[in-house]
């Protein structure tokens, strides 16, 4: 097993003010980005747009990693320089999203199982040679009248180990998502019920499936009201429920925790984390980011598909890194959304 170059690989992605970019969207859902901005999703549109966020300069001061799609992580600048290079000689980790997508679970209605591990052993070996050093797979989990079941539970934990331990065996440190989705009306504390369900479900199968917890990255979700629920959970319950949360159900010996938005507001999610940082509770591993949408957002409005607005979304990217990179060491305010915005 690759110890040595699975623990400094880990230790990059969870360095201290630095977080995880997350450029790892489908075909479909960044055509729905696209749409926004009025811009028609095709091939070179997508290279265009990811070029302008690879190749940002100074991300590498807030930024640890970028997670991308396939496509992503074949492509190149304008230039020609493959993406993985830029990265590599900027310090950023190279990510690749492995999973094929969130499935119908058979005979169970509203809930989904994430596909991929048909030949995963094989799509690995060829990504670390295009240049990636981590991976991630995402589970998904709805919370509604009846569901989760403890068997959409069990069977995306059972994927997300067998993936980990695929990955840890090729050398690669695989980010375990098991996404505990905000949509729906349910309250902060039924949220931390279901969170704590499937991370307890979540370790309890990596132990199982022989993965070392020491090169593993979780990427949670925050414990947080439903977007439908009447009542919001204020920034201070969020923050208080999620680390409870962790405490309850995250060894110690995984060297790091970073979050997903789900959909948050931009500042909304940088606020969440800093107030979990700001906590003067000793935990034992850092907290930071792996957002996509709330880190991207702002520069995607900014670029509008025109190249004259490259510098303008590569500053937008930047600030929206720095806020987070501060957030991570519990040192952003409010104020600092205005500074180089």
């Amino acid at each position: 097993m690759f110890e040595k170059e699975l623990a400094a690989i880990a230790a990059a992605m969870v360095a201290p003010g630095k977080g995880i970019l997350a450029i790892d969207e489908s075909s479909g859902t960044i055509k729905r980005r696209f749409d926004s901005i009025a811009l028609e999703s095709s091939v070179e549109s997508r290279r265009a747009y990811r070029d302008l966020l690879i190749t940002g300069s100074g991300l590498s001061q807030h930024i640890s990693g970028m997670i991308l799609y396939d496509e992503t992580i074949r492509q190149a600048t304008k230039e020609g320089v493959p993406f993985p290079e830029v990265m590599r000689k900027n310090g950023i980790q190279v990510g690749i999203k492995v999973d094929t997508g969130a499935m119908d679970l058979a005979l169970a209605a509203g809930e989904k199982v994430t596909e991929g591990l048909d030949g995963l052993r094989e799509r690995l070996a060829a990504y670390k040679k295009l240049g990636a050093t981590f991976a991630k797979w995402r589970a998904v989990i709805t919370i509604d009248d009846g569901l989760p079941s403890a068997d959409c539970i069990a069977v995306n934990a059972h994927a997300l180990a067998r993936y980990a331990a695929l990955c840890q065996e090729a050398g690669i440190v695989p980010i375990v998502e098991p996404e505990v989705l905000m949509d729906g009306a349910h309250t902060l504390e039924r949220s931390f019920e279901v969170t704590v369900q499937t991370q307890h479900a979540l370790f309890e199968q990596l132990r199982l499936q022989r993965v070392r917890e020491e090169y593993v990255v979780l990427k949670a979700s925050m414990v947080i009201s439903g977007n439908k629920c009447p009542r919001q959970a204020s920034v201070q319950e969020v923050a208080e429920a999620t680390v409870r949360c962790l405490q309850r159900t995250v060894p110690a010996a995984v060297p790091g925790i970073v979050f997903l938005s789900g959909g948050q507001s931009d500042e909304l999610a940088t606020a969440h984390l800093n107030t979990m940082n700001s906590n003067k509770k000793y935990l034992p591993w850092p907290l930071s980011f792996s957002y996509g949408r709330a880190l991207q957002a702002p520069a995607l409005k900014a670029w509008k598909g025109q190249p004259s607005n490259v510098a303008a979304a590569q500053k937008a990217l930047l600030h929206r890194a720095r806020l987070n990179g501060a957030a991570s060491l519990g040192r952003y305010q409010a104020e600092m959304e205005r500074e180089g915005a």
